[in-house]
């Protein structure tokens, strides 16, 4: 009895305190994270118009258009959206740290007598004006005032390269608009004259021969330009020559359709860069002088090095030519014991058989592997009529690729069915072909 007494007992006490932890369970994690004020009542997206005053005392005003800002003062340009749209959120959700003085007398302690800093916005038809004096001894905040108002108080310091903001900073540096999936040739003079044309997605060479273009090279060179930024602007141009750009070192020419773009680059500026010209607008600016580099590059350095496309895994008829001897190897599917896809290589030429299929596929293997090394001069002339070895391979269904190669001497040729010009390969990729062919007889 005195047992179940005190079982009743604790009971009594146990489910209070049960109840009191669920229910504070249910309450969730307590923020007691301080709550300040901000600085502005302000929604980012109801901004019309900015002024910006960087500590240069350089000011630059802005406007929006629709849901896209435009710089309007000092110069008329194309604003750098992200970099705009950093000021206004920054506007709308800045908090105040700490008040330092409701009513302070003299502010020149806080740097404020001439603000280093100073962003003005207008919305909804008022305008309100931030200024940013020095940092704190910390230097976690900066001293600021609403320009109106007496209250000095503190905001984080990162703000302050938020809204110190030059006239270049806030502008557009893009210096070609290009829709790189649009760019459809590409024309490069420094020193020689390569143009590129894109057809059903290939880039070729078309010039100063013509020839297979390696996609990922060219493309990554469009790329390259459909990005490039400006890395300062030259305030008042002069004469052209000042620069460099009467006789430019290098001219970039980029069609997509019937629009063009022509860029320019001329002589060294300052901090590894060349002034350059967008040639549809009078600004002259710099660009980093790499580009110049990669301009100056040799057609060859853009040129498909590799001779076949196919690769063992796709390919399904191989045909050899080794010194006039044929041999033709096909791959055929079929359903195994289990059910499952099975492929299997026969010979069919000069007489059928089973193969080796391991050994069909390392000579595929050695064949696709074969590169150019370099490129013929087009003064230079081989009968590819009587080839030493040639190469024809059936893959991915339809396609068909033929290479021949001619050996001259000590040098190997290669010349691609359809394409111009002639590669030179190393003479091992010919002696490992024919090793690979012999290991199957």
């Amino acid at each position: 009895m005195q047992r179940g007494r005190g079982f009743i007992i604790l009971l009594v006490v146990a489910i209070p305190l049960f109840w009191y932890a669920y229910r504070e369970s249910r309450k969730g994690p307590v923020d007691d994270t301080p709550k300040r004020d901000k600085v502005f009542n302000v929604d980012a997206g109801k901004i019309e118009e900015l002024e910006v005053r960087h500590e240069s005392g350089e000011r630059t005003t802005l406007r929006r258009k629709g849901s896209e800002w435009a710089i309007v003062q000092p110069i008329t340009a194309p604003s750098d959206d992200a970099t705009v749209n950093g000021i206004t959120s920054n506007l709308a959700s800045m908090e105040i740290q700490r008040v330092i003085e409701e009513n302070p007398g003299d502010v020149t302690e806080f740097g404020l007598t001439s603000p280093r800093v100073e962003v003005a916005f207008k919305a909804g038809g008022g305008q309100q004006r931030l200024q940013i004096g020095q940092k704190t001894p910390s230097g976690t905040d900066v001293y600021a005032r609403i320009s109106d108002q007496k209250k000095i108080f503190l905001i984080s310091s990162f703000l302050e390269s938020t809204f110190n903001r030059s006239s270049f900073d806030l502008q557009d540096k893009s210096v070609l608009k290009l829709d790189r999936e649009k760019v459809d040739s590409l024309a490069v003079r420094a020193g020689q004259e390569v143009r590129f044309s894109k057809v059903n997605g290939e880039w070729a060479l078309k010039a100063p021969v013509e020839g297979r273009a390696e996609f990922s090279a060219v493309d990554g060179l469009v790329s390259r330009l459909a990005g490039l930024q400006m890395k300062s602007m030259v305030p008042e141009p002069a004469a052209p020559q000042q620069y460099g750009l009467q006789k430019p070192a290098a001219t970039v020419q980029i069609g997509s359709g019937s629009s063009q773009a022509t860029l320019v680059l001329g002589g060294p500026a300052a901090d590894d860069t060349v002034y350059a010209r967008d040639l549809a607008r009078p600004a002259v600016f710099t660009v980093e002088s790499s580009l110049l580099e990669d301009l100056k590059k040799d057609s060859s350095e853009y040129r498909q090095k590799d001779l076949f496309d196919a690769r063992s895994f796709n390919t399904s008829r191989v045909e050899i030519q080794h010194k006039g001897q044929p041999s033709t190897f096909e791959k055929s599917t079929s359903k195994d014991k289990d059910g499952k896809d099975a492929e299997k290589w026969k010979q069919t030429a000069p007489a059928p058989r089973d193969v080796d299929a391991t050994k069909v596929e390392a000579l595929v293997s050695a064949a696709t592997a074969a590169r150019a090394t370099s490129f013929a001069p087009a003064t230079v002339k081989i009968d590819a009529g009587k080839p030493e070895l040639a190469v024809s391979l059936k893959y991915d269904g339809s396609k068909e690729e033929r290479v021949a190669f001619v050996r001259d001497g000590a040098t190997v040729y290669a010349v691609r069915a359809g394409a111009p010009g002639m590669a030179i390969v190393d003479a091992g990729t010919v002696d490992g072909v024919v090793k690979a062919l012999e290991a199957i007889k």
